[in-house]
């Protein structure tokens, strides 16, 4: 009874991080690991690693599992664990589910041969989205299962389990059998082996039996537990408590679990070791907006992309027109934007900020080629060194309009926007995927676009998604966009909606609702009559409905040659602003912000006057709120605070 448990979740995490096809997921306040389907070696190690002593599985022993499976079709079985012999297809031993019952396996042994035997527990409810402990009790021929410390479900089967089943050259395997097909969907957050004890009495003296622990690993553990009952304020406690005032001061792994107090917000902060969480924060509300600085720029504006750089502050990068001087990039300097570096550019369209690791990158999406003939759009690295952004790897676009950065999995993808190729607007935009051994991105999928100009990749729970933008396809703007979901290691097509010259793609959350919306520029189409105004159209918002497994429209603006959407938030008040950028008659147009209102939807709250505008970026500092608009018609861009109440 005093063995060590032997926690085979844990030995599959390393020490640095996550294994790859690891995610963490936080379901009912209780953390656990999604398990990739991509690549099931990599979630495997050598037994020798648990049995360092002797290369024998236990003959009596106890499995404890605390998961939540996901609802799934009824005759689907998913492994929870395998152990395999390398190069061999058999199972030495496993744990495997259906919707209502659950399978232990193991090999048995003789002179002649071996076979498989598989222990069937019925009626057993695992599939319901909860989370559940297991406890699965082995001795000899007799098997039990405890689920949640229910009352017990024995079996007694005529083969007992081997008393001495060699695990040399094996390997344990998490949610797999060393193969995609049954792979586990749900969340695991505990697999712990006991040799020699039935632990069902060490875990059934918990307080909340389905998320019982014996073994967690630790990235798991940071979570404090809901009490059952009103135990906190029964017996109140005291504790130190360290709270900063003043200037936003820095969070790291030494100021975690430290507090910080915003007077000019009236906000409590707590630090999480990298980032400052509100814990109490008097809710603002826009009142109005007001000009706060203008931006004299290179030259016209195409995008903005706002970020920071950690230990150093906060820039926004402008994709500028004209060649020279190129592009310039600007740091908040006391309060306003000052200008900072110019990087030289090719009738740049927009900027994409991003990191790997510790590397940080800023890449642009250039129209036009250089002046020996060549396009290319480039990617820059910062160099801590010069505090400067360098050359770092130069990408074949052809008119890009566009890039998006993600992760899926661990591994970071860079997508771009290909517009036209001559006067061809029907060719491919390409996907590239992070090599970490060369340290460049490579071509890893290509998809059909039409005048792209936009991508915009999300996440829904475990799925991963890219929507793009398709403006023209030589003839008309009244053209399908697409939606894609990534499935077994690549985009698929999910939906497909018509648009009307979609510009931009912009997705949002209010409360649990996904939203989705598109930004229409332009109605044309050459074999149809031609409309009293080309710009003067609809754009959309759609919202995901999870019943159908679509996104159905939600509702319609009134928008003119609408070319960007941005989403922002200010105190429980959400809102989206659009870019005008002309009417059919003139550039100087009102864009407009509007309020999310509920059942009515989004209603026009304010009209501000902007030129030729292109694009929206928000961003926050310590002084306030902010709205950053740039002009493709004169070179000029300007920064609106959001003045609240």
């Amino acid at each position: 009874t005093d063995l060590r448990p032997l926690d085979i979740l844990s030995e599959a995490v390393p020490a640095a991080g996550l294994a790859r096809g690891m995610r963490v997921f936080q379901v009912q306040g209780v953390r656990g690991f999604q398990l990739s389907a991509s690549r099931p070696r990599a979630l495997g190690f050598p037994a020798s690693r648990l049995f360092i002593h002797c290369d024998r599985f236990p003959e009596e022993f106890s499995i404890i599992v605390t998961l939540r499976a996901l609802r799934g079709p009824a005759k689907r079985n998913e492994y929870i664990f395998t152990l395999m012999v390398e190069e061999n297809p058999s199972v030495l031993v496993g744990l495997r589910y259906a919707p209502d019952k659950l399978h232990f396996l193991f090999w048995s042994q003789e002179r002649a041969g071996g076979w498989q035997t598989r222990v069937t527990f019925p009626n057993v409810s695992l599939s319901d989205n909860q989370w559940h402990t297991l406890v699965l009790a082995v001795s000899g021929q007799s098997f039990s299962l405890t689920v949640d410390c229910s009352i017990p479900k024995d079996v007694v089967v005529e083969t007992p389990f081997p008393a001495s089943l060699s695990v040399r050259r094996a390997s344990f395997y998490l949610g797999n059998r060393r193969r995609r097909k049954g792979v586990f969907t749900g969340l695991l957050r505990q697999l712990v082996l006991l040799p020699g004890a039935d632990a069902t009495p060490r875990i059934c003296h918990a307080v909340n039996f389905k998320v019982a622990a014996l073994s967690v690993p630790t990235v798991l553990q940071d979570v404090p537990a809901k009490p059952v009952s009103n135990e906190v304020l029964k017996y109140p406690y005291e504790t130190d408590m360290k709270v900063t005032l003043g200037a936003r001061p820095r969070c790291t792994k030494q100021e975690k679990a430290q507090f910080w107090f915003n007077a000019s917000r009236r906000g409590l902060y707590l630090c999480n070791g990298s980032t400052w969480l509100s814990m109490l924060e008097v809710q603002h509300r826009l009142d109005y907006v007001e000009e706060y600085q203008n931006l004299a720029t290179n030259s016209e504006t195409m995008g903005i992309e706002v970020f920071t750089i950690p230990k150093v502050g906060l820039f926004a990068a402008m994709a500028n027109r004209i060649t020279p001087p190129g592009s310039a990039i600007y740091r908040w300097t006391d309060g306003k934007f000052v200008h900072y570096q110019n990087i030289p550019t090719y009738q740049a369209q927009s900027w994409k900020y991003f990191t790997i690791g510790k590397k940080i990158f800023l890449a642009v999406a250039n129209f036009e080629q250089n002046e020996r003939g060549q396009e290319f759009s480039v990617i820059y690295k910062w160099s801590r060194r010069k505090a400067k952004f360098v050359t770092y790897q130069r990408i074949p676009t052809h008119s890009a309009r566009d890039w998006e950065a993600f992760v899926i999995e661990g591994e970071a993808f860079l997508a771009v926007v290909n517009h036209r190729e001559g006067n061809n607007h029907n060719i491919d935009s390409v996907i590239y995927r992070w090599n970490p051994r060369t340290g460049l991105f490579e071509t890893n999928q290509t998809i059909p676009t039409s005048g792209a100009y936009d991508w915009e990749f999300f996440t829904i729970g475990p799925y991963s998604f890219l929507a793009v933008a398709n403006t023209f396809n030589g003839t008309s703007t009244k053209i399908y966009s697409h939606i894609y979901i990534w499935l077994s290691g690549s985009f698929q097509l999910f939906q497909s909606i018509l648009t009307f010259g979609a510009a931009d793609w912009e997705v949002f959350h209010i409360g649990d609702r996904v939203f989705l919306a598109v930004a229409n520029s332009h109605s044309y189409d050459s074999g149809m009559p031609a409309p009293s105004n080309f710009y003067a159209i609809n754009s959309s918002i759609y919202e995901l409905n999870i019943t159908a497994q679509m996104f159905v429209k939600f509702q319609d603006l009134l928008t003119y040659s609408a070319l960007d959407w941005e989403f922002f938030s200010v105190g429980d008040d959400s809102f989206l602003v659009v870019a005008n950028s002309f009417d059919g008659f003139t550039f100087s147009v009102n864009s407009i912000i509007y309020r999310w209102q509920g059942y009515e939807g989004f209603v026009a709250a304010h009209h501000l006057p902007t030129m030729g505008c292109r694009d929206w970026e928000a961003f926050h500092t310590a002084e306030g709120s902010y709205l950053f608009y740039s002009s493709a018609k004169e070179p000029l861009s300007k920064v609106l605070k959001l003045k609240t109440t």
